[in-house]
């Protein structure tokens, strides 16, 4: 449900703003460019309601609707026990990291005794080359 939620979601924002665009501003000739009140005042009479305000107030609507229905299944998915999409994803980038630096941990331990080696080997070089 909540994938189809959020399809649907995307859905309508992308048509609200596509019918926000398409709408004309009420103030739309010359004058409201230059900020003049234009030929329609703020509270004056705004004529009949247009098939895009329409559509913009169900999808605005629509859209209030399944934002609230979204949080309230996400909510209800953590508190399930199920989490969230980026706690899972951050549990999931500290787990990698947690074996890069065993990784690097245990790569450090071999070249020390490696380094330790060598070197004992070296000193033990020396001074048999001091006592011949």
């Amino acid at each position: 449900m909540g994938g189809f939620l959020l399809f649907l979601h995307i859905v309508v924002c992308i048509l609200l703003i596509i019918i926000i665009l398409l709408q004309s501003g009420k103030s739309a000739d010359l004058a409201g460019a230059f900020g003049g009140a234009g030929s329609q005042s703020t509270f004056g009479p705004r004529g009949t309601a247009t098939i895009l305000s329409k559509a913009t107030t169900i999808l605005a609507v629509l859209f209030m609707v399944i934002t609230l229905l979204l949080m309230i299944s996400s909510k209800r998915r953590t508190e399930s026990g199920k989490g969230s999409l980026v706690h899972e994803d951050l549990k999931q980038e500290q787990k990698i990291d947690e074996k890069k630096v065993q990784k690097e941990k245990l790569k450090d331990q071999e070249e020390g005794k490696v380094n330790t080696k060598g070197k004992s080997k070296e000193n033990n070089q020396e001074k048999s080359s001091k006592n011949n």
